[in-house]
């Protein structure tokens, strides 16, 4: 838990907010009032915590996830989603008045392979969102090279496959993470493997996608088994879009035009060591990235005029850092 100053980028000491077992991924209630951590140990599970005014934590409950490695979460105040990465499948689970959650209303599970034999033996399970209006939710599959989309029913939790249900990005790039735009126009696809971002255009009415474009993530080279990108994050301008990547250990920054299309302006060095996680702060100066091979976090700081980043050099220790949230 810290603190960051949004005309400074200057961070507060970094403390501990709440203890979980092996947390993989946190997300934040809409209001902020609690968080929500994927447990990706064990069998796999999902911690309910209430946000306390001086922002410990304070556990609520757990619920089973329905699959191991629970990697990601999306939480839409009524609902919380998660992706479970070697169950290959994605689970729904109502929020309680207290915030806590229920009992798993809905589990689905996907099937398919691609043509790493190493990674994509079977479906796995990797991201998982809504759209603004929260009536339509989509999920990656790393392991088939698809992205599945589905109708969602805010009151019940309640997950039905559009038709057609899925939609394929290049094979063997492996989809991990997303983001949407704010108009709801336009679904950015990372993909881990393939070190892309798959632009899908979106029809409002049907949450049905066409693919418009596909953009390499990374400067001009040939494949790298050794690289694979991360987190994924529109700007709150929408201006630009930002990926993380391992390996190489770097941040990418690419323009969003207003056709929703994409150009890489600029990859530079991550100043911390495996950037699995990072976030865009609320006032959209700053991004908090972590390391999860060197425990640290750093900040980068975003020029308003061109979307470009530049580290700011404050590096503190973060344990073992995978995920970032800032409370709205």
């Amino acid at each position: 838990m810290g603190a960051i100053d949004q005309e400074t980028g200057k961070l507060s000491p970094i403390t501990l907010a709440g203890k979980a077992t092996d947390p993989s991924w946190v997300t934040l209630s809409p209001d902020g009032k609690y968080l929500y951590a994927a447990l990706e140990g064990g069998a796999g599970a999902v911690e309910s915590f209430q946000v306390e005014a001086d922002g410990t934590l304070k556990s609520l409950n757990q619920q089973p996830s329905g699959g191991k490695a629970t990697c990601h979460l999306w939480a839409t105040g009524k609902h919380v989603l998660a992706a479970n990465y070697s169950g290959g499948n994605i689970a729904s689970f109502p929020v309680e008045a207290d915030g806590s959650l229920g009992a798993r209303t809905q589990l689905v599970q996907f099937t398919g392979s691609g043509p790493n034999p190493k990674r994509q033996q079977q479906s796995f399970a990797h991201g998982v969102i809504t759209d603004k209006t929260g009536k339509f939710a989509y999920a990656c599959d790393l392991g088939s090279d698809h992205v599945w989309a589905f109708r969602f029913d805010e009151k019940t939790g309640e997950l039905t496959p559009t038709e057609p249900a899925k939609y394929a990005i290049s094979p063997g790039h492996g989809p991990r993470h997303m983001a949407i735009s704010a108009d709801d126009r336009f679904l950015y696809v990372d993909a881990e493997m393939g070190h892309t971002v798959t632009v899908f255009e979106r029809d409002l009415q049907t949450g049905l996608l066409t693919s418009i474009q596909t953009v390499s993530g990374l400067p001009e080279q040939g494949p790298d088994d050794e690289i694979t990108t991360a987190e994924i994050a529109l700007h709150p301008s929408g201006k630009w879009l930002y990926l993380s990547h391992r390996g190489d250990d770097a941040f990418t920054v690419l323009s969003v035009g207003a056709d929703g299309k994409l150009t890489r302006i600029e990859t530079i060095p991550s100043p911390v060591n495996f950037p699995r996680g990072f976030a865009i702060d609320p006032s959209g100066r700053w991004i908090v990235a972590v390391g999860q091979k060197d425990g640290k976090l750093t900040v980068l700081k975003i020029d308003q005029e061109t979307g470009k980043l530049s580290p700011t050099g404050q590096i503190v220790d973060a344990g073992t850092p995978v995920s970032v949230a800032f409370a709205p």
